[in-house]
């Protein structure tokens, strides 16, 4: 059972038409808990209308919209972004990219925890041991800024945490389960000591069993964030996080095996013993701490600065060998901004800055003896050192044209050691040549609703470590930075009442040494450079607020959003050997997604939200020989606040993810060895909890 695509555009055009003609006039109340009308992109908060860039602001109130166990459905609302699920515990994100590189499941992008970045200095990015029980909003900076951020070329997304906004000082513990062995608990705990001092502290348990055969999942999870206003000047805070994560891996499946049991792991096949056989899974623990200190010199001067580190335990025994990590990352950001807000007419800012990483990774491979450790195969010490710095102006002129201009200065290299036993020891050093990173970005106002911007940026992406030094356990020295510029366009349109927003980008983004992911006769995964790619995108939303009426006695209000994402990828020059893949798509991307929300708020704190995905074909090989069928997915969830006592409120919720019962694959498997692409996303599966709000 699918929806009929003409059917959605014409769902959309009435709801359009209705919001057009037939609003009703009261009181705005809750479009801004969706779009916020200011976001924090550049070290400032800033209007939405003035920015040089495209943005989005994921908030709490969207986060909890859907399934409370994950990000997934809520992030990819988000357009040019796409997150993928392969099994419980195991992500892909791509923001106006590919799946090609995605060692640990984050492509080309930058990620923050407010200043600290998520992102360690080897690129490595474990989005799966958040939970959402500790993010209050994620802010999403779409198009390549390594003159802020450091190497990448897709954007950056910012994580901001419980505690670190304004105290709300709520407490609540919520409890739910759901199909496939589904049970998940939350704890929060936001708490105002003093006028000066707040603290939030959020535990989280997770457990599945997965769809899939051999697709069970744990995680334990603990976040706490202190701010702390010292005097009138200063204020620190404080962030810790420790996420103890396993999860199972089934591996892919060829397309016979899909047909067949969706449901089942890789099975034996040839010398290689099956996912379940071999215990094949993930174990992650990690801790992530940061102090940052942000001091008002004067009224003009301000300086910020943040030190953090990690430290991970990573086990992953596999279908060919048993590797282990021991990964250790130091680190500092810091930058000194001034504003000029004398004068109206004349208004200015700059900031200058940098920061600095340095990661220490020990690497063994031993063979795999039926999910025991065996011999020892491989041992490596890689050490990563990352620094840039960066500096950036900003002036708007009569409230009308604001231009920004930014540049980086990025270096990076590998030191490795290679201990391979029965062999003398071999070391190396891998440098990236030092590379300046420039940006351009204009945004005129050519009413109070309406503004037009455009930019251009330098995108830089330097191999990871886990690309250097992939599963195929060699030092991989000729992998070179992917690079390129994007030119970019847009417009937006706010009501007056902020009732209907409309937004809307293009661009165009040209690659050159793009990284790909290839795998060897054995299964392990290699990387190489693909020449040049041809990256050309539109992205279209908008979001309207159809109803807003508090007096009502039934619907107080209904919002609709429309996302939708066209990406036209292709290899502008690719060979491997004797294939020539010039010509064809990007693999793992595909053309179409599009994204439609409805968000009810009924009497007596009734809500009622649906979320429709559908995604066109994706082409899993360089060859564009096979593919993964489109698909529509249909979520919803219904939940309803009610006061228990004086103190406290219960909330029950309800929800189901594909409704349609729809087969599809998601997180597919990129040039497959044995073709074994698919991954089997769940069937039609249901979910419900309990929280209680103190």
């Amino acid at each position: 059972m699918t929806l009929k695509k003409f059917g959605l555009v014409s769902l959309s055009s009435t709801l359009f038409f209705f919001s057009a003609k037939a609003q009703i006039s009261s009181p705005d109340t809750s479009i801004n808990d969706i779009a916020p009308i200011e976001i924090k992109a550049y070290f400032n908060a800033q209007s939405m209308l003035d920015l040089t860039t495209s943005a989005r602001v994921v908030t709490k109130k969207l986060l909890e919209s859907q399934a409370p166990s994950n990000f997934l459905s809520t992030l990819n609302t988000t357009t040019g972004l796409r997150m993928e699920e392969r099994s419980p515990g195991s992500y892909r994100l791509a923001l106006r990219g590919s799946m090609l590189r995605s060692p640990f499941g984050v492509r080309n992008t930058k990620i923050y925890i407010d200043e600290i970045p998520f992102t360690d200095a080897s690129g490595n990015t474990y989005l799966n041991l958040l939970d959402p029980v500790g993010i209050n909003s994620i802010q999403v900076i779409k198009g390549p800024d390594g003159s802020l951020y450091g190497p990448n070329s897709a954007g950056v997304l910012r994580f901001i945490p419980e505690g670190f906004g304004k105290p709300n000082n709520e407490k609540s513990i919520m409890v739910s389960g759901g199909s496939f062995g589904l049970f998940h608990q939350q704890l929060q705990v936001n708490h105002q000591v003093n006028e000066n001092y707040s603290f939030s502290f959020d535990q989280a348990y997770l457990r599945s069993d997965g769809y899939r055969q051999h697709t069970g999942m744990d995680k334990l999870f603990f976040q706490t964030a202190h701010q702390w206003k010292y005097n009138s000047k200063g204020t620190l805070k404080v962030f810790g996080l420790y996420s103890d994560l396993g999860y199972q891996t089934p591996g892919g499946l060829t397309q016979q095996q899909y047909d067949e049991d969706p449901t089942q792991f890789r099975p034996a096949g040839g010398p290689f013993q099956s996912a379940k056989d071999q215990k094949a899974a993930i174990y992650n623990k990690t801790f992530i701490g940061g102090i940052t200190n942000e001091y008002q010199i004067n009224d003009n001067f301000k300086h910020v600065i943040s030190i953090f580190g990690t430290n991970t335990d990573l086990e992953n025994p596999f279908i060919t060998n048993y590797e282990t990590r021991d990964e250790k990352n130091i680190g500092l950001r810091t930058y000194l901004s001034y504003e000029n807000l004398d004068k109206e007419d004349l208004l200015w800012e700059m900031q200058l800055g940098a920061e600095a990483q340095k990661g220490w990774y020990h690497v063994k491979n031993h063979e795999n003896n039926l999910g025991e450790m065996g011999e020892l195969t491989d041992d490596d010490n890689l050490k990563n050192g990352q620094h840039f710095y960066f500096f950036r102006t900003k002036t708007r002129i009569y409230q009308k044209l604001s231009a920004e201009a930014s540049i980086g200065l990025n270096f990076n290299n590998i030191k490795f050691n290679r201990n391979l036993p029965g062999e003398e020891q071999a070391e190396g050093k891998i440098d990236f040549n030092n590379t300046w990173m420039p940006r351009f970005g204009l945004s005129y106002s050519a009413t109070d609703n309406f503004a037009i911007r455009a930019s251009v940026s330098k995108g830089y992406s330097t191999p990871t470590i886990a690309e250097v030094r992939s599963s195929d356990n060699r030092i991989n020295q000729d992998l070179k930075p992917e690079t390129g510029i994007n030119y970019e366009a847009g417009i937006r349109y706010e009501s007056k009442n902020r009732r209907f927003i409309a937004d809307l980008a293009a661009y165009n983004y040209q690659m050159d040494n793009g990284i790909i992911r290839q795998l060897n006769e054995d299964g392990a995964e290699y990387f190489v450079n693909a020449g040049k790619m041809d990256q050309k995108g539109i992205e279209a939303n908008i979001l309207t607020q159809l109803i807003a009426n508090e007096n009502s006695e039934f619907l107080k209000g209904l919002i609709f959003s429309s996302n939708l994402t066209y990406q036209d990828y292709k290899f502008k020059e690719y060979k491997i050997g004797e294939n020539d893949f010039s010509g064809n798509k990007v693999t793992s991307v595909p053309n179409w997604i599009w994204v439609n929300t409805l968000s009810f708020r009924f009497n007596k704190e009734f809500d009622f939200n649906i979320l429709h995905n559908f995604t066109s074909s994706i082409p899993l090989n360089d060859a564009n020989t096979v593919t993964a069928d489109k698909y529509h997915v249909l979520q919803a969830k219904v939940s309803w606040m009610t006061p228990i006592s004086p103190r406290y409120k219960l909330q029950l919720f309800v929800g189901a993810d594909n409704l349609l019962n729809e087969k599809y694959s998601l997180g597919n498997d990129i040039n497959a060895m044995g073709n074994r692409y698919f991954n089997a996303a769940p069937t039609r599966n249901f979910y419900g909890g309990v929280k209680v709000i103190l």
